[in-house]
């Protein structure tokens, strides 16, 4: 089933196109990952998606509307994003940063509800972040706050929640965290999730569905078997990836890589699609 999707998308800043004629379907109830070197227009896709950035042509239609001409509030209530640097006013205790995933349902003066403040406290309930609702946001560590910025997007309620590199600055153990609370969610509530990731072991691990970018285009999409393959690793990455099998998960995972060498990387190969040095985290 599917809800949400793009048709001929295409996204830019002024003149300069960064996703191109993009038809994407984001299978609703899965988790979604887009993967891709930095600058192929990961973010950008989410941000248009999402309705913080304009697209130049081509549609995002959910649930049969297109959502340029929808409301923002309704929409809102269906989708909802933390963005790759997340940023809280100084001095906001946790409880009330979640508090505003509830402006969307907040009608009038905009004043909490019972509701609502049911729907903050399972919020933070399912995320684990219940001690620290009276606590400053900034007085957590990396792993916490992101947790809280979690916590936030589900008080909004959605049936999709789209995330931009929700574990760019933490380290393993709160990574992995992070990701199976997500995973959770998509399981236990069936929640779909779609983020964009750097780590291509844990995009194949936690993913059921993987978009491949490379210059704005769509190189590969489908299952983590079908994407987290050498050929598509080399056309997206510029790499030679040995894949092999997790032994935890059978899921496919890149077991090490070479930069590809003795070769232009700004000719064209076998597939029509120009490449550029490779850029990874």
């Amino acid at each position: 089933m599917v809800r949400l999707y793009t048709d001929e998308l295409n996204i830019g800043y002024g003149d300069r196109l960064i996703v191109k004629d993009l038809s994407v379907d984001i299978p609703d109830g899965k988790i979604t990952t887009i993967i891709g070197s930095n600058g192929c227009g990961k973010s950008t896709l989410l941000k248009a998606i999402t309705r913080i950035i304009p697209h130049h042509s081509g549609n995002v239609v959910l649930d049969g509307e297109v959502i340029s001409k929808g409301n923002t509030k309704e929409l809102a209530k269906k989708l909802a994003i933390l963005p790759q640097t997340p940023e809280s006013a100084s001095g906001l205790t946790v409880g009330e940063l979640v508090s505003y995933g509830r402006f969307p349902h907040q009608k009038g003066i905009g004043r909490l509800t019972k509701k609502d403040y049911d729907v903050i406290n399972w919020s933070l309930d399912v995320t684990g972040t219940q001690e620290f609702k009276y606590r400053e946001v900034d007085a957590l560590s990396g792993g916490q706050r992101q947790r809280v910025w979690i916590a936030m997007a589900l008080a909004q309620e959605t049936d999709i929640i789209f995330l931009d590199e929700p574990t760019t600055y933490l380290d393993m153990a709160h990574q992995l965290e992070v990701l199976e609370l997500l995973q959770t969610l998509n399981r236990e509530q069936n929640r779909t999730i779609v983020m964009v990731l750097h780590d291509l072991n844990q995009a194949a691990r936690f993913a059921d569905y993987i978009v491949a970018l490379k210059e704005g285009e769509i190189v590969k999409s489908g299952t983590c078997e079908e994407v987290i393959t050498h050929d598509v690793l080399k056309k997206v990455f510029q790499i030679d990836a040995e894949i092999g099998r997790d032994p935890r998960t059978n899921k496919p995972m890149c077991m090490t890589y070479n930069l590809l060498k003795g070769e232009n990387k700004y000719e064209k190969m076998d597939d029509p699609v120009h490449y550029s040095a490779v850029a990874t985290r």
